[in-house]
């Protein structure tokens, strides 16, 4: 296994461990998890905070999601298509929250330099939008706004939607969203 290899399986493994102990799991935990000797962790990474830095960065790339949605039926209805992605970009949003709120909870922060989250925020949201309008594509005709447009808006709701309503357990369903998102607040006459 390459050491590219190894750090990827470390990392893969350490992940849920930090959501469920946080700055707190120890080298063994972790080597136990990963299937390797407590040596090896420290041949591939420096100290624990190396290893807790590229968690961090792992967790925040889009690239699950993006496989998710990238396997959606474009043929099934727009509505299908959307609840699908908006569950898959839950899920992120979910486990990237959990990680933060353990670790900050554990007395830990994600370390970065000046302008490298932002950077990265705006390239992950990139990202995902361009994905998203893949999906507004084969009703690029139908839409009121092009399709980055109207991605960029049903991310905006749902991002926001979720942060909000998980505050005051008011969230309304995926369904209902898209719902809304599709044909307006107001009920048909």
């Amino acid at each position: 296994m390459s050491a590219d290899e190894r750090r990827r399986m470390i990392v893969q493994s350490v992940l849920p461990l930090l959501v469920e102990h946080g700055a707190g799991v120890t080298s063994s935990q972790i080597a136990r998890a990963a299937g390797i000797g407590e040596g090896t962790v420290f041949r591939v990474f420096k100290d624990k905070d190396e290893l807790f830095a590229t968690c961090f960065a792992e967790a925040l790339k889009p690239d699950q999601v993006l496989d998710a949605i990238a396997v959606i039926d474009l043929d099934q209805p727009l509505d299908d298509r959307l609840v699908e992605a908006a569950d898959a970009l839950s899920a992120h949003l979910q486990r990237m929250g959990a990680l933060m709120a353990v670790m900050h909870g554990s007395g830990r922060r994600h370390e970065h330099r000046p302008g490298d989250h932002g950077d990265r925020r705006k390239e992950s949201m990139s990202t995902m939008r361009d994905a998203m309008a893949e999906l507004f594509e084969p009703e690029k005709d139908r839409l009121r706004l092009p399709p980055s447009q109207s991605a960029a808006l049903f991310l905006s709701l749902l991002f926001s939607g979720r942060i909000r309503f998980s505050e005051t357990g008011d969230e309304p369903t995926t369904m209902e969203l898209v719902d809304v998102f599709l044909n307006g607040a107001l009920a048909a006459a």
